[in-house]
């Protein structure tokens, strides 16, 4: 039998970007989407605790939920997709998460929370508002999920994919890397002022400056490449651990 890959996004359901992944990935395996009834970006890694959750199936083997990419991916595992999926791919993405962006991703915390659940995952993103890009993108995961379906992830290890908003025959390669770090200043958070004369705030404004260093995500997206970041769910420190140990005795 074919492997069975779940395919979901932050987007909604009726993404494009969602829909050409699926398409890319169906010669690899039985392909189910479950993907949220709209858009949900940069609701992380939030579960919906508090209300139901409701299923629409949009067509065979296409499902939309009135909840987070989170949420998809558990009811996706659990009750959708007839059996535990062999992999599971968030995106494509409209919008980089590069850097410090992938703790806010829904795109990204999808594939976390399958990682959590003990399956294969990558999240894919196109950096730039365009579309040009897709083609690329599509053709770069399909090649991921077939090394992954091939010789699997490390333990707690999905694959953060960023892929330049560039046709194919200008994609420069790809490269594994590292987070980047953004720097962020005043111009994050833009101020206007309402028709009644009360302020009002929006976030998202200039996030365009980095921190320098070598062989990051942004950079390799700088340079024309594909960004491929292998992430690690355990956010211990494991040498500042060690430090604080001398604490335990101030503590008591």
């Amino acid at each position: 039998m074919p492997p069975k890959i779940l395919v979901t996004n932050d987007d909604g359901v009726h993404a494009p970007g969602l829909h050409r992944l699926a398409a890319a990935l169906k010669p690899l395996g039985d392909v189910v989407v479950v993907a949220p009834d709209r858009e949900r970006s940069a609701a992380s890694h939030a579960l919906t605790l508090h209300k139901p959750l409701r299923v629409d199936q949009v067509k065979p083997k296409v499902y939309c939920i009135n909840g987070t990419p989170s949420d998809c991916v558990n009811l996706g595992v659990m009750r959708l997709t007839g059996g535990k999926p062999a992999l599971i791919a968030s995106g494509v993405n409209q919008g980089e998460n590069l850097g410090d962006d992938v703790t806010y991703s829904g795109t990204v915390s999808a594939a976390i929370e399958s990682t959590l659940l003990g399956i294969p995952s990558m999240a894919i993103s196109l950096v730039g508002p365009g579309k040009q890009g897709l083609d690329a993108a599509c053709r770069m995961a399909a090649k991921l999920a077939g090394l992954i379906l091939e010789y699997g992830l490390p333990h707690d290890t999905l694959l953060n994919v960023n892929v330049p908003d560039l046709p194919v025959s200008k994609i420069r390669g790809a490269k594994i890397t590292s987070l980047g770090r953004r720097v962020y200043n005043e111009d994050t958070i833009i101020e206007k002022t309402d028709p009644r004369g009360k302020n009002y705030y929006w976030i998202g404004g200039n996030r365009d400056a980095w921190k320098p260093k070598s062989d990051t995500d942004h950079q390799a997206i700088e340079q024309g490449m594909v960004s491929i970041t292998p992430l690690h769910l355990d956010l211990t420190n494991y040498q500042v651990l060690n430090e604080l140990k001398g604490w335990e005795g101030l503590l008591r």
